[in-house]
């Protein structure tokens, strides 16, 4: 949820830069949201694989494995522990795309078909109140969504790597 929130703050505070860069020339403009892209693409893998660090060494710590301990399924345990890091990832995403894309596409909907039937404007008029309603539902909807989305695909990638990579180890082990 953090990651879909710092998401659509950065995008909200790229939105202006790139409004006012679009101004002079559109390859600044360019620059300037691709780079504001590269931030909030950066920032959230670094917070997935920073979380899963820290619920590794806590785990670790918790359950009381140690590398040198004669356990042959040390890798087994500790990664199959984390692999609930990538199941609750990917269920936070699921409600952070689906339930605010819901509630902001109703209400974009609803003002939206209020413009165009009844009052004949187009629906990105700014004479239109439901552009507002249109602007919020796209930051909410896709900027949100797609930060706990990318959060979420990537907790569960890793983790998923993760039980692999354990499992070829253990099975290794067994053949040298």
């Amino acid at each position: 949820m953090a990651c879909g929130a710092f998401g659509m703050h950065i995008a909200t505070l790229s939105n202006y830069r790139t409004t006012i860069c679009a101004r002079s020339s559109l390859g600044s403009a360019f620059k300037t949201a691709y780079r504001a892209g590269v931030v909030i693409g950066f920032t959230l893998v670094s917070a997935s694989l920073f979380t899963l660090l820290v619920l590794i060494a806590v785990y670790k710590n918790a359950l009381g494995l140690d590398e040198e301990s004669k356990n042959a399924n040390y890798y087994d345990f500790l990664f199959e522990t984390i692999a609930g890091f990538g199941l609750g990832g990917s269920t936070v995403a699921l409600f952070a795309r689906v339930g605010g894309g819901i509630f902001t596409k109703a209400a974009d909907l609803g003002s939206d078909l209020v413009g165009k039937l009844e009052s004949g404007l187009p629906e990105d008029s700014p004479r239109n109140p439901a552009t507002i309603a249109d602007n919020v539902g796209d930051n909410v909807g896709d900027i949100a969504g797609m930060g706990a989305d990318l959060f979420g695909s990537f907790a569960e990638s890793t983790c998923a790597s993760l039980v692999i990579g354990c499992n070829s180890i253990t099975n290794l082990k067994g053949h040298f």
